[in-house]
């Protein structure tokens, strides 16, 4: 058996609110497929299995309000048993929950294995659509008796319709968690900040060549080569790729850039792109675009949530030239791209008119030095300079 528990969805996430299962008692799931829909601050997430095998429990109502770590349903392994990764900056893991106290819901009718229910309270349950996963049996061995699903409907009528939120609450919602998230790096990561000037002439005409050449469903915006170069260039400074675990620096193999986007109705959420190192341009356009319009409309994944390693800031055509940002918790490093301008540069002695984008590096001194966050923007301006290697 293995327990789901609810992950961290945000820097400062203390609990989220059940919106539906989208798996049942008995139906089988593989590593990575969605099971739950949980709202946070910020959007509706799906949130994504950590083991393979059969649905065994559903341990909540949807509208419940889940801490993170708290077990949220259990399934049947096949196989040795799988442990999920410890995530960095969790609540205790559903073991030691269970040691701690009681889950935040009613107890299963048996501890394993099938459910033990009476014919006539498996009748009754059918009739009022009650899942008897999450009713607690008061029979011998737990068995689930009439007067148990009685209760359980009771508590089902009971229960108000959960209200989806007005548009100006979610805004607020998502402001505060912005807030707390920010002000927690500010006051907890001893941030410092580098910048450069980058020549983008190169990577822009290579861009406006390459695009001729794609249809226009498949062509480039200049974004993608940005976030490209940040994630290559942690292969030469990979201590900018990890995140800050509690008292250590815990550096991270896989690179998943996670994106700032801004959202309609205000605010940011910054999913991952994961593997972003090993994308194609192509690639890394198409999982952009589906990342921005599910981001958008409120249909993330728990892992885009969870997993960034790094975080890319782009403020587009319409932003400032600079940007010096602060960290998302618990990552170490946050690269900052401006507006495209146009500048006098001096080519080979002479002076020309070019494009270039202003760099900035935050990063967290427990992680890196100046000196490195320096080399990391090197390697970004020096990868920009051969676009098409990207």
């Amino acid at each position: 058996m293995a327990d789901l528990v609810m992950p961290v969805l945000g820097a400062d996430m203390k609990a989220g609110e059940l919106v539906a299962w989208l798996k049942r008692p008995g139906d089988r799931v593989q590593k990575g497929d969605v099971f739950a829909e949980v709202d946070t601050e910020k959007a509706v997430v799906e949130v994504e299995s950590m083991f393979s095998g059969v649905i065994e429990r559903l341990l909540l109502s949807p509208g419940d309000k889940v801490p993170v770590g708290a077990v949220m349903a259990v399934v049947r392994t096949e196989g040795p048993e799988e442990v999920a990764p410890p995530s960095p900056a969790v609540a205790p893991p559903a073991a030691a929950q269970r040691r701690a106290g009681p889950r935040p819901t009613i107890a299963p009718a048996a501890a394993a294995g099938r459910l033990r229910v009476s014919p006539v309270a498996q009748k009754l349950a059918e009739e009022k659509g009650i899942d008897l996963s999450t009713v607690a049996g008061t029979g011998p061995g737990g068995r689930v008796m009439l007067r148990d699903v009685e209760e359980a409907a009771t508590r089902v009528v009971a229960r108000p319709a959960a209200a989806a939120p007005a548009p100006a609450d979610r805004a607020l919602r998502m402001r505060q968690s912005i807030a707390a998230a920010m002000s927690r790096s500010h006051r907890e990561i001893p941030h410092f900040h580098v910048e450069s000037v980058i020549d983008m002439s190169r990577a822009i005409a290579w861009l406006t060549a390459e695009n001729a050449r794609r249809p226009v469903a498949e062509r480039l915006l200049y974004g993608v080569l940005l976030i490209k170069a940040a994630a290559l260039a942690l292969r030469k400074v990979p201590e900018a790729n990890a995140v800050w675990a509690g008292d250590h620096v815990e550096p991270k193999a896989a690179v998943h850039v996670g994106v700032a986007i801004a959202l309609p109705g205000g605010g940011l959420v910054a999913p991952a792109i994961h593997d972003t190192d090993k994308l194609s341009l192509g690639e890394l356009m198409a999982k952009l675009r589906d990342l921005v319009q599910r981001a958008r409309a409120g249909r993330l994944r728990s892992s885009e949530v969870s997993d960034p390693t790094i975080t890319v800031t782009s403020l587009g055509e319409q932003g400032a030239e600079s940007v010096f940002g602060l960290i998302y918790p618990p990552q170490v490093a946050l690269v900052g791209f401006g507006r495209l301008t146009e500048r006098p540069w001096v080519v080979e002695g002479r002076p020309e008119l070019r494009k270039v984008i202003h760099a900035s590096l935050a990063a967290d001194h427990r992680a890196l030095d100046g000196y490195r966050g320096s080399v990391y923007l090197a390697e970004v301006e020096r990868l920009l300079q051969e676009p098409e290697s990207l």
